[in-house]
């Protein structure tokens, strides 16, 4: 999923994103309540209309947000205190209300508040966080039926399984969340610092003993690499930054491997940023010039690069549901690292 986090995926249209046949995108509820707010999104009708975008969203529920502004909130059973990182003003999250205003933003899927912590932390403490998203889940499940759809169309509600690297802890959350209705099951608490490993092994098994009837959503991972593997563990849906985020930075993905566009030895490079992709950008571009764009400082350089990554990334999920269609994943997702590691 593209992440369009106010609404807009950085430096690409919405004909763009359809043309490089994106088929949802991720937009985040602390974003859009501070800005442009509840009013103007229900006046609109609701984001996929304010937006001009006729395919699904999902919202994430703004728990990591409110994570990262450790400064700025205190959390308790009844939900979080923060202050805008816009303006300082005082809010609060609870369940219930960030169920309302995802019912006002009309996203397809919406996310339970849930409480993301960091990988650092005592075990106590991730314990703790965890059962306050169980807590939180169940007054979600009542506030899904408290609070109506708006705009003539089913939302879904997903909810997050927390417990950091510890596998107890994750199993006794997945036990709690399964017996509750939600329409599909995220993995959260991950990719905020833990080691590589561990990742990859709290995603196999907590993948493992989610139903398998339902989506199953790894939440802010990763690289081409991350994604494949933990589609192998059973993951279905994935959101990242770093396909636009190190686009904007000159880092592309490409069939072989990553490059840095910004490098000299690029300046003379006749040849499409990746071979193999036909994307409008590399039908229609050399290197040399894409580097002339960032050297330059063009807004364009964005633009071709934002592009090629996020249809990158589109082509290599579209190609893996393929390989799973026709019974050779294992095989298929062996010889793309072995290429891009070259």
């Amino acid at each position: 999923m593209p992440v369009g986090t106010q609404g807009a995926v950085k430096a690409l249209q919405q004909r763009e994103l359809t043309a490089a046949d994106a088929q949802i995108i991720l937009s985040n509820t602390y974003h859009l309540y501070l800005r442009p707010g509840d009013d103007i999104l229900y006046d609109a009708g609701g984001l996929h209309s304010f937006i001009s975008w006729d395919r699904a969203i999902l919202t994430d529920s703004g728990g990591y947000q409110v994570f990262s502004l450790s400064d700025l909130r205190k959390i308790n059973d009844h939900g979080v205190e923060f202050r805008s990182h816009i303006d300082g003003t005082s809010h609060t999250f609870t369940p219930e209300n960030v169920i309302r205003m995802q019912r006002v933003i009309g996203s397809d899927v919406m996310m339970q508040l849930d409480e993301c912590i960091a990988s650092n932390v005592d075990m106590s403490e991730v314990a703790a966080a965890m059962k306050r998203t169980v807590l939180w889940a169940e007054r979600s499940i009542v506030a899904l039926e408290e609070h109506k759809p708006l705009y003539g169309f089913e939302q879904m509600l997903f909810g997050i399984v927390q417990g950091g690297v510890y596998e107890e802890l994750r199993h006794e959350c997945v036990e709690k969340l399964i017996a509750m209705p939600f329409h599909g099951f995220a993995i959260g608490g991950l990719a905020v610092g833990e080691p590589i490993d561990d990742m990859y092994r709290i995603t196999e098994y907590t993948a493992r003993m989610l139903p398998e009837d339902k989506p199953r959503y790894l939440m802010g991972v990763g690289t081409p690499e991350n994604m494949l593997r933990a589609i192998a563990s059973g993951i279905d849906m994935f959101d990242c930054v770093l396909p636009t985020r190190n686009a904007r930075n000159g880092m592309l993905f490409t069939s072989a491997g990553s490059l840095n566009i910004r490098n000299a030895k690029y300046k003379t490079d006749r040849q499409p940023v990746d071979g193999a992709c036909e994307c409008y950008t590399c039908l229609n571009f050399s290197r040399r010039y894409i580097r002339h764009l960032f050297v330059a400082g063009e807004i364009l350089g964005l633009q071709l690069t934002t592009l090629h990554n996020i249809t990158f990334y589109l082509r290599l999920m579209k190609e893996a549901r393929e390989a799973i269609e026709n019974d050779c994943y294992d095989y298929w997702m062996t010889g793309i690292l072995e290429k891009m590691n070259e």
